[in-house]
C-alpha cells in the first residue's frame, strides 16, 4: 500500500529569476538566471544532474513542445529532460516528476525548472489558442475576471456576505500582499497600496477591480531536489525536506453535474485533505506555519483559505479582515508578494511559491523573514472553478 513521500526527498537549491517586463532577456536568460542560483546553492555541478523536468505553458518557446530548449539553454549534460505542461500548475507538476524520481530511486539528483514569457506575447492576460485575426477574439468560454467573478457572486450568496464586506475582504487581500511585495526584490509590483485604493480602482468584472487581479509578467523558478541522505553527505545540515506532494484534477463534477454551487474549488478540497494525510498533519490551522496560494484574483485567495481547511466554510472573508493571514498573523500568507505582486508567468509559478516558503525555512527571506517556521505549504490552481487542475505542496524542517 502506498506510503507517501514524507521526508524520502530534500531540496537543496533553489533560484528564482527576477520577475517582470523582461524585455532584456528571454526565456532562455531566464532560464539560466534561476538556474545557476539553484544550483550554486546545492553546491553541485552539472555532472551530478541524474534527470531534469521543464514546464512551460507556451508552445512556442524554442522549439515548440519539446524538452530541449531547457537543455540547450542550461547545456545540460545530455540527461533526460522531460517538459510538462499542466495550465498554470505547470511549475508544481516539474517539481513533482522531480521529487517523485528520486523518491522512487530512478534518480539521485534532479532538476525542475519553469519559465513563461508572457510579456512578448503582446497579449494583456494569459495566452489562448485563438489569438489573431483568422479566429475570433471571443473565448467561448468566458473571460478569466468574468468566470472568478462568478465565484465571488456564488461565495457571497451562498454565505449571505454583503457585496461591501466581500469588497473589504478582497480588497485587504490585495493591501496585505502589496504590502508583502514591497519587501521583496524580485517582484515585479512593489508599490504599497492603500484599501481606498484598492477600492477605487476601475472594475473588471464584478465585484474585482485592477488590484484584485494579478499582473502578467516574465519569470522562471528552479528547484534541485535528492534523498536526505545524499544531502548530508553533499554537507548540506538542517534539511527542508518535502512532506506531501499532491495532485487533484477535476472529473466534471463542477462544469457537469448540478452537486457543485460555483463557491468553491472542489479539486483543492481534496489536494489540501491527502497532503495534511501524507505530511502527518492533523491541525492544519494550527500546525501550517505560512502558505503561498495561487492568488490569480483576490477572490481565489480568499476561497483557497477555506478549502485548504485553514478557515472554517464561510468564515474566510472574516479571517481575512482580522488579519489572519497578515504578515504579522498567525498563518501568514503570500509573504513574498504573491502571483499578485509576481505576476503569472505560468510555467515558473508553481516553483516560485515553493522557492519563497525554501527561503522563510532556511531562514533567508531577509525583510520579510518570520520567526521559526515548521511547515510552508503551497498551492498551485490551474484553470477556472469550474475545470481545473489543483497541486498541493508542503515542505519543512527535517523530522519535523
Amino acid at each position: 500500500m502506498a506510503s507517501g513521500i514524507r521526508d524520502k526527498v530534500a531540496i537543496i537549491g533553489m533560484g528564482c529569476s527576477k520577475f517582470g517586463e523582461r524585455w532584456d532577456c528571454g526565456p532562455e536568460e531566464l532560464m539560466v538566471e534561476a538556474y545557476l542560483e539553484a544550483m550554486a546553492d546545492a553546491r553541485i555541478d552539472a555532472t551530478q544532474l541524474d534527470a531534469a523536468w521543464f514546464s512551460t505553458h507556451n508552445q512556442d518557446i524554442g522549439t515548440g513542445r519539446s524538452a530541449t530548449p531547457a537543455s540547450l539553454a542550461l547545456r545540460l549534460p545530455n540527461i533526460a529532460v522531460t517538459r510538462v505542461e499542466n495550465m498554470c500548475a505547470s511549475g508544481s507538476e516539474a517539481f513533482r516528476g522531480a521529487v517523485y524520481a528520486v523518491a522512487a530511486g530512478a534518480a539521485d539528483i534532479a532538476l525542475a525548472i519553469g519559465v513563461e514569457k508572457l510579456k512578448d506575447t503582446g497579449y494583456g492576460g494569459l495566452p489562448v489558442g485563438n489569438q489573431g485575426t483568422f479566429l475570433p477574439q471571443i473565448s467561448p468560454n468566458g473571460s478569466a475576471p468574468g468566470n472568478f467573478a462568478q465565484l465571488a457572486s456564488a461565495y457571497r450568496a451562498k454565505h449571505g456576505v454583503s457585496k461591501e464586506d466581500l469588497k473589504r475582504a478582497i480588497a485587504h487581500v490585495s493591501v496585505k500582499s502589496h504590502a508583502n511585495g514591497s519587501k521583496n526584490p524580485k517582484a515585479h509590483l512593489r508599490s504599497v497600496v492603500s484599501e481606498a485604493q484598492v477600492m477605487a480602482a476601475p472594475m473588471i468584472a464584478e465585484p474585482l477591480g485592477l488590484f484584485d487581479c494579478c499582473g502578467v509578467s516574465d519569470g522562471a523558478a528552479a528547484a534541485i531536489v535528492t534523498t536526505p541522505d545524499i544531502a548530508a553527505s553533499l554537507g548540506h545540515k538542517d534539511l527542508v525536506t518535502v512532506k506531501a506532494m499532491q495532485i487533484s484534477v477535476s472529473n466534471g463534477l463542477e462544469s457537469q453535474y448540478n452537486a457543485w454551487d460555483g463557491s468553491y474549488f472542489h479539486t483543492a478540497r481534496i489536494a489540501s485533505r491527502k497532503a495534511y494525510k501524507e505530511a502527518g498533519i492533523e491541525r492544519p490551522r494550527e500546525q501550517i506555519s505560512m502558505m503561498e496560494v495561487h492568488d490569480c484574483f483576490s477572490i481565489t485567495e480568499l476561497v483557497t483559505m477555506e478549502d485548504l481547511h485553514i478557515s472554517g466554510e464561510g468564515q474566510g472573508w472574516k479571517d481575512v479582515l482580522n488579519g489572519f493571514y497578515d504578515a504579522d498573523g498567525q498563518v501568514p500568507c503570500q509573504i513574498d508578494g504573491g502571483l499578485k505582486c509576481f505576476g503569472h508567468p505560468i510555467g515558473a509559478s508553481g516553483l516560485r511559491m515553493l522557492y519563497e516558503m525554501y527561503l522563510q525555512l532556511g531562514g533567508r527571506a531577509g525583510d520579510r523573514q518570520l520567526n521559526n517556521p515548521v511547515f510552508g505549504m503551497t498551492h498551485n490552481l490551474g484553470g477556472g472553478p469550474a475545470v481545473n487542475v489543483c497541486s498541493v505542496a508542503i515542505i519543512g524542517q527535517q523530522g519535523a
